[in-house]
């Protein structure tokens, strides 16, 4: 007996395969690797900042340190192989995680440690906390 299944028509079993290979593919939580390989990028210079190339709020905190005199390491997320599976990283480090709607971009390190995203960024140049933060952290000179 023939199918009546129309091509363009899909069985339950079909849609199950699909979504248990993305989410697989996809994996919710961050992996060993990309946890390590966070904290040793957050770790190679003074200031290290994980943006995304459209983001206008990556733009807005990196020309903000850099009209600072900070030259910090920016890594492309969008533009990483792995970025994806760092950026859940990032989402759990913010206190986000899938689907929380957290921003994990930009996400800054000031000596190592995460300061946070642009709010956190902008209020603490606003306080007047930014710039010795990055004197200790030897980012500036002056």
């Amino acid at each position: 007996m023939a199918s009546t299944k129309k091509p363009h028509q899909s069985t339950f079993s079909d849609h199950l395969q699909r979504t248990l290979r993305r989410d697989s593919e996809l994996r919710l939580e961050p992996s060993i690797e990309s946890m390590d390989r966070v904290a040793r990028l957050a770790s190679e210079r003074a200031v290290v900042v994980f943006t995304a190339s459209n983001s206008s709020m990556c733009d807005v905190v990196t020309s903000l340190l850099g009209s600072l005199g900070v030259n910090a390491a920016v890594h492309e997320l969008d533009r990483d192989p792995r970025g994806r599976e760092m950026e859940r990283e990032l989402a759990r480090m913010l206190g986000g995680g899938a689907g929380r709607g957290v921003p994990t971009v930009p996400a800054v390190f000031v000596g190592g440690d995460l300061v946070g995203g642009t709010n956190r960024v902008m209020a603490l140049h606003l306080a007047g906390e930014l710039v010795p933060m990055l004197r200790s952290a030897g980012a500036l000179w002056l």
